[in-house]
């Protein structure tokens, strides 16, 4: 990718296919001139102007409309040009080559925001909430994505940023005055610091956890020994006939995945190959794909048939992986449904007791949807995860050693953690990944 700014770019900025409408973007130095060769003179800043949009022949590719934002007031910070003809792509790409013709290149992915962020129109953090506003699959995701994009989750990290600069400040001006008769280190007032700051970051951890569900959504693995019902389990949660229920053990010799969206979180729920141990190669394989799934899993159904006396224990997963034991076809029995401990008795084919999985599935684990005010992604967890591990250090090494060297050195490292997160301590391999990642356009 050429370095930001040094060129104009341009791309189509609506979706692949047809429509009634489509726009080209062009952002940088020369927008507004190489625009104009195609559509004439520029309009007032925001104002619309119908235009014919020609080749660099002159010939007539579509008419349509030209909008000129003038920078810095623009989404990259620079001269951006709009203009919307008819959404066939064809008409489209036709534009896109006529505006190369006259001196444009073609944007790479995510272009227009790393513009945006390298000219400080955004940070990191909310261009990331770009790509997620637009891959949201609820409701409750694209609000989300809506605050970070408008500066919510970066507002707490530059908090705690500034919290942090503070306190090392503090400890910097004890250490150049060590001569004073007032131990600067063993005031309250750096372990009250201290504790705030670590409390700060496990709220914003802990939020950023349900942000990040947003984003990824939620894995949930469907175990069991075969005819054990989990089948007909994904059918009753996706309320419809998705896979296919037999009598016959090893019906389903594949993983079957199915999207459910609980609470405004999108759920993904696998459907796996009975566990058991078989001769068929074809059975073996389903098997092992299904062991491949618990072990990708955020959390694991176990499902076994109540009646059957030797279900067998749950299979072994990382300990780090929750597992659910659902008693399933209590419609053949007398057992009411009802959750007791870590079992659900429930009846995959009537529906009883189905109600208390998603609330359970929630809370097994630990996601509060009502917390969802911003979207987050993996790389902003494990860098708040970093940054405590830093305070955490830098408070033991305090207290054991007394050292303010090394605690000013482990709070540094606690706010470099955190402005990887909004950009303030970002690798150009880091901003290179990130902006790959978007699609053309955007």
């Amino acid at each position: 990718m050429n370095a930001p700014n040094s060129d104009t770019i341009c791309a189509i900025a609506t979706p692949p296919g047809r429509g009634g409408v489509g726009i080209i973007r062009v952002s940088g130095p020369d927008a507004a001139g190489i625009a104009a060769t195609l559509c004439g003179r520029m309009p007032p800043a925001r104002q619309v102007r119908y235009t014919a949009i020609q080749d660099n022949r002159g010939s007539t590719i579509d008419h349509g409309l030209v909008i000129f934002f003038p920078r810095p007031a623009s989404f990259t910070g620079e001269d951006v040009v709009e203009i919307q003809g008819h959404g066939s792509p064809v008409v489209l790409e036709m534009i896109v080559q006529a505006l190369v013709a006259a001196g444009a290149r073609r944007a790479g992915p995510g272009e227009f925001s790393q513009r945006a962020f390298v000219n400080d129109c955004m940070d990191l953090a909310q261009a990331e909430a770009i790509a997620d506003l637009i891959a949201a699959g609820s409701e409750q995701a694209a609000r989300a994505a809506r605050r970070s994009l408008a500066g919510a989750l970066s507002k707490e990290v530059n908090g705690l940023i500034e919290g942090l600069v503070a306190l090392r400040v503090w400890v910097e001006a004890a250490l150049d005055f060590p001569d004073e008769d007032i131990d600067f280190l063993a005031e309250p007032r750096v372990t009250e610091k201290l504790e705030s700051l670590a409390g700060g970051l496990d709220d914003l951890i802990r939020r950023a956890g349900t942000g990040r569900r947003l984003v990824d959504g939620i894995r949930v693995a469907i175990a069991g020994k075969p005819n054990a019902g989990k089948s007909s389990l994904l059918n009753a949660l996706t309320r419809d006939e998705t896979a296919i229920v037999t009598p016959v053990p090893g019906t389903t010799r594949d993983v079957l995945r199915a999207d459910v969206v609980i609470d405004g979180l999108t759920v993904t729920f696998s459907d796996t190959a009975g566990l058991r141990e078989t001769g068929d190669v074809v059975e073996v394989e389903g098997v092992r794909r299904a062991r491949g799934e618990l072990a990708a899993a955020d959390l694991v159904l176990w499902v076994r048939d109540i009646t059957d006396p030797d279900s067998g224990p749950a299979p072994e997963v990382d300990p780090a992986i929750p597992v659910l034991d659902l008693a399933n076809k209590i419609d053949l029995t007398d057992i009411l449904p009802r959750v007791d401990g870590d079992t659900l008795y429930l009846s995959a084919v009537t529906g009883a007791g189905l109600e208390a999985l998603a609330p359970t599935i929630l809370d097994r684990l630990h996601v509060d949807p009502g917390e969802g005010e911003f979207t987050a992604r993996k790389r902003h967890t494990e860098a708040l995860e970093r940054a405590r591990t830093h305070l955490a250090a830098g408070r033991a090494e305090l207290e054991a050693t007394g050292s303010g060297e090394l605690l000013a050195e482990e709070l540094r490292r606690a706010a470099d953690a955190l402005g990887e997160i909004t950009g303030r301590m970002s690798a150009d391999d880091l901003l290179g990944e990130i902006f790959s990642s978007f699609c053309i356009g955007k």
